[in-house]
């Protein structure tokens, strides 16, 4: 059968392709794409060749990087089902973790999850991604009526807003340079929305929370942690959301870190239990289907933060714009439009 992927042949290079896929082994589901959400911060890390990208201790050979396909938030239809699979069966609605911007994926059983039948394959298509966040509110153990800030409004930074509104957060402030970014905010849930460049930042999240309790830090910027840390209140804690891949900064950890109390929390999402979740710490499985369930029950809306859908033939110029876009959109790929 002849399958179409997306994938990154060079640095800055995104290409359509084509290649064959076989049928699934057992404890195998083969899904056909409808939809794929591009995770742009770590994929133009990928991109562009940033040899950060692992979180391996040894950092990876770049001269053996490429080719390399990512796209690891998607919904689709299964197609079929390997030996011992239940749970899905062939025509199901599903969404996919860790796969491929791909017309045909391939997955582990354990990466499919199954769609109610109100969630659509945008919200489908989010359901990976939008688990990232929520781990991260977990491992702050936030308690109902206590502030929030969120650092940096990119899709991770809009879904925690949404998420810490349902959590009981009050007041949550989010952060961003841009003023639609800001403004969007505040339609999602945000009680205010601040520019973290303005001077008297510090000074006005004190003024409306005596002190931050619990800080999801997702611009992955050094300069951002250290701002951030000036507004927590005595045993804050930070999550860790944002891929800080670059260690050219320095934090007084005495006075802001040590001295307050202050937790923080590496909130990468694979940092998570593999089979069992208990309190703050869940599976990626059990995430899913808890953002499900919020999305089909009408508390959650994911599917409204998508503000591009493009053909996966248009990938080239999608990721081309990637690569320089410091404001980058929230965008889908609609794999129905190749057939």
């Amino acid at each position: 059968m002849t399958n179409r992927h997306i994938t990154f042949t060079a640095p800055g290079i995104a290409e359509l392709q084509t290649a064959e896929i076989g049928m699934p082994r057992a404890g195998e589901v083969l899904v056909k794409t409808v939809c794929s959400t591009v995770s742009s911060g770590t994929e133009r890390a990928n991109l562009a060749g940033n040899p950060n990208v692992s979180t391996a201790r040894t950092l990876p050979d770049m001269t053996k990087y490429y080719p390399r396909r990512l796209g690891y938030s998607s919904a689709g239809i299964v197609e079929a089902v390997g030996e011992g699979v239940t749970g899905v069966k062939v025509g199901d609605r599903v969404a996919v973790s860790w796969g491929t911007h791909s017309l045909y994926q391939i997955r582990d059983v354990n990466n499919v999850h199954r769609l109610p039948d109100n969630v659509s394959f945008s919200d489908g298509a989010l359901g990976l991604i939008g688990i990232f966040p929520l781990a991260a509110i977990r491992k702050t153990r936030l308690e109902i009526g206590e502030s929030a800030i969120v650092m940096g409004q990119g899709v991770l930074g809009q879904v925690a807003v949404q998420l810490l509104r349902l959590a009981g957060a009050v007041p949550i402030i989010a952060v961003d340079p841009s003023p639609v970014k800001r403004e969007r905010a505040l339609t999602l849930g945000a009680d205010y929305a601040l520019d973290p460049f303005a001077p008297d930042f510090v000074d006005t999240v004190h003024r409306l929370t005596g002190g931050v309790k619990a800080t999801i830090e997702v611009t992955g910027n050094g300069t951002a942690l250290d701002q951030v840390l000036d507004c927590m209140a005595r045993f804050g804690r930070v999550a860790l959301l944002g891929c800080t891949r670059e260690s050219d900064f320095t934090i007084d950890y005495y006075r802001k870190v040590h001295g307050p109390g202050i937790t923080l929390i590496g909130a990468h999402t694979l940092a998570r239990p593999d089979t069992e979740s208990h309190p703050g710490w869940w599976t990626t499985r059990d995430d899913i289907a808890a953002l499900l369930k919020l999305t089909s029950m009408g508390r959650l809306h994911m599917a409204d933060l998508v503000e591009e859908v493009h053909s996966p033939a248009e990938a080239a110029e999608v990721y081309a714009r990637l690569m320089v876009e410091k404001v980058f959109p929230v965008v889908q790929f609609d794999w129905t439009k190749l057939d």
